[in-house]
């Protein structure tokens, strides 16, 4: 298994699909999650393809998936998530 390093330029990660949310707004600004091998998760900011990606985990991702399906992060967006 390929080991990944935080901050490695995301278009150097291989064979991976870049996927954003359906919720994510026209004008490009957007957080990008590609699957790694092995079960981990790269994220990037699609305003900078090129730029660092942040490596997670398979279990720090479904902690981060269900903090954010219970509510846990709403406070960073206020009341627009409606």
């Amino acid at each position: 298994m390929e080991q990944f390093d935080n901050g490695i330029q995301a278009d150097r990660i291989d064979g991976v699909v870049w996927r954003k949310s359906r919720r994510s707004n026209p004008s490009g600004n957007c957080v990008e999650v590609a699957a790694l091998p092995g079960g981990g998760a790269a994220v990037r900011n699609s305003r900078f393809p090129s730029g660092p990606a942040l490596i997670y985990t398979r279990e720090e991702m479904v902690a981060f998936i269900g903090g954010a399906k219970d509510g846990d992060f709403d406070a960073l967006v206020g009341d627009i998530a409606g």
